[in-house]
């Protein structure tokens, strides 16, 4: 027996025991639900895909409602079928709630407290965000003293080809990642009129931001505010995350005034490595392994 089946036959075996103690009796749409979560938990343990009849055995329903129950879970996503195996696996959408709380969860708890020491050493407001889709989903901001707050509040989404937070996340993908979330026919929006306008426009963006290490934006989000970022890895060396700081510059001459600038530019990059990795050692990283 493989470990995910151990752990499978463990966990089936808890549920039943709950339901017993309960007094628990389960019909209609109640065990419909329960059935489908049974699923969803049986595959999660499983390597492969699974053959519908299999799935069946595991959960103890009839083959029947079964397949009802797949296609319905795969309509909302939350299974596929593999037609070449005659098999089902976990769908985007349930690996979607698995990457949420698997990253954002921790991300929000370790990453508050790292994104506060950061405001207290540079002087400057700074976020916390992750990539959702073809967006950036800023889920944790830190405002400056004397800083007006950003859009760049917790929740807020905004064009991940626009923000420095977006690109240090997506110059970790390659190019069929990045095809997928940016098809050919994809509308590059802008907000002030800055910012890649085309596919080949934001690949040379993310080559850049390879070379020298963090992601950059000028005034393309909100004109007259500019932001650098750096990546976030997991345990993996994935990049999961970007912490950026934003400032003010000058939109006359385009540059950080003096009386705005607070400490340079390499200070505040500086600071903003520190925090990056100390948040991505406390999702697992290992900096000394290369990613």
């Amino acid at each position: 027996m493989n470990p995910g089946q151990g752990q499978w036959n463990r966990r089936q075996s808890s549920l039943t025991y709950e339901i017993q103690v309960t007094g628990g009796v389960l019909r209609g749409e109640q065990d419909n639900t329960l059935r489908s979560l049974q699923i969803l938990s049986y595959l999660a343990t499983q390597a492969n895909p699974v053959p519908a009849a299999r799935i069946a055995e595991a959960v103890g329903s009839p083959r029947s409602s079964t397949f009802r129950l797949l296609r319905g879970m795969q309509t909302l996503g939350y299974v596929a079928h593999i037609p070449e195996e005659h098999a089902y696996a976990l769908g985007v959408a349930a690996l979607e709630i698995g990457q949420a709380f698997a990253i954002q969860a921790p991300l929000a708890r370790y990453g508050r407290p790292v994104v506060a020491r950061l405001v207290a050493s540079v002087g400057e407001t700074a976020h916390l965000a992750v990539l959702h889709g073809n967006e950036t989903l800023y889920i944790h901001e830190e405002t400056a003293p004397l800083r007006a707050p950003l859009v760049t509040a917790k929740d807020v989404r905004l064009p991940a080809h626009l923000t420095a937070s977006g690109r240090a996340i997506l110059a970790g993908m390659n190019h069929d990642q990045l095809r997928a979330l940016f098809p050919p026919n994809f509308a590059f929006i802008q907000r002030t009129g800055r910012g890649p306008r085309t596919y080949a426009e934001l690949t040379q963006q993310l080559a850049a931001t390879r070379r020298q290490g963090f992601a950059r934006e000028f005034g393309e989000v909100t004109e007259g505010l500019t932001s650098v970022a750096k990546a976030v890895r997991d345990r993996n060396g994935r990049v999961v995350a970007s912490i950026a700081v934003t400032r003010p510059y000058d939109t006359q001459s385009a540059r950080v005034p003096a009386a705005t600038a607070g400490i340079p530019e390499d200070v505040i990059l500086t600071a903003l490595e520190r925090a990056a990795l100390e948040l991505s050692r406390r999702l697992g990283w290992d900096p000394e392994r290369r990613a």
